[in-house]
């Protein structure tokens, strides 16, 4: 089995984790919510259920985009991950619209609320169960650079909030006997699930429109350049790109004109090796043309005469 078998078979299986835990917690609020008649608990129902759409779209990413080029993707299926997650920005979006509408009516005609209890014992088992399953998440998608999966993991670490946000209005509600206040944590609910959405949505179009790589980590290609080959050559045109997991880098790299073939080429291939070292996933394009010759003030102008 590859190193990459074995990468995406944590992926897929981090993937699962949060299906099943999203599915469960799902079932449990929405049957609890409709028994005690909490909005905010229905409302949480309903943002597991995002989460466990958005569960099911990174499986279905994650498992396209580790997938190696083929010859329809020959730049790979990274861009899986960005769609997928532009996509659970939208169904996010919707929830809280949703959301909102329920709790807006919940204001104007309001129930009481029974049971109280059971809504305060699966808002705590939620938040615990979400809590350790997005640390799970995050740990693998940080590991092996999944944005979907990072998605992922920002949607339970919000509904551990939110769970903890329903759980104090329940205690509040069964302290004061002010029903009211279920809508009213039903709507602050729905503008952190907006917030979380905007934040995904803007990374994900960051990626489908081919935004450079940060400064940060442009400054480690600059450097790593050079490093290996600073004293002999120069380079310009450097256009970066990423694709979930993976990162495209393209440059010209200006070697003296008398330089051999075979002396470029393994110059090309060292650096490769060491963005690929520096930066996981690297895939790096890079066009050797020659120097005018017009290098006469040139600090390198000895190095082009060794070269000859």
């Amino acid at each position: 089995m590859t190193i990459e078998d074995v990468k995406r078979q944590k992926l897929i299986r981090a993937a699962r984790v949060s299906v099943y835990s999203n599915s469960f917690l799902v079932i449990s609020k929405l049957t609890v919510g409709l028994i005690i008649s909490s909005i905010s608990v229905i409302s949480e129902a309903i943002h597991s259920a995002t989460d466990l759409l958005a569960a099911i779209i990174a499986k279905y990413s994650v498992g396209k985009s580790t997938k190696p080029p083929d010859g329809t993707h020959k730049f790979g299926h990274g861009k899986f991950e960005s769609f997928s997650s532009a996509v659970e920005a939208l169904l996010i979006l919707l929830a809280a619209g949703i959301i909102i509408y329920g709790s807006i009516t919940r204001l104007i005609s309001p129930l009481e609320i029974e049971i109280i209890e059971a809504g305060i014992a699966v808002m705590a088992f939620g938040a615990i169960l979400n809590f350790f399953v997005s640390r799970y998440l995050m740990r693998v998608a940080k590991e092996y650079e999944s944005l979907a999966l990072e998605a992922d993991a920002l949607h339970l670490r919000t509904d551990v909030w939110t769970s903890i946000g329903v759980l104090i209005g329940l205690v509040a509600v069964r302290i004061t006997g002010i029903y009211q206040l279920d809508p009213v944590i039903a709507i602050l609910i729905a503008g952190l699930i907006i917030f979380a959405a905007v934040r995904l949505s803007r990374r994900s179009a960051y990626e489908l429109l081919d935004r450079s790589l940060s400064q940060e980590e442009e400054m480690l290609v600059n450097r790593c350049i050079w490093r290996i080959a600073g004293d002999m050559v120069s380079y310009h045109q450097l256009r970066t790109r990423r694709a979930g997991r993976e990162r495209f880098i393209d440059f010209h790299l200006v070697v003296p004109k008398n330089l051999p073939v075979e002396r470029a080429h393994s110059m090309c291939d060292e650096i490769e090796k060491a963005l690929s070292g520096i930066l996981p996933g690297a895939n790096t394009t890079i066009h050797v043309e020659p120097c005018d010759g017009e290098c006469e003030s040139c600090k390198t102008a000895e190095k082009c005469k060794d070269a000859s």
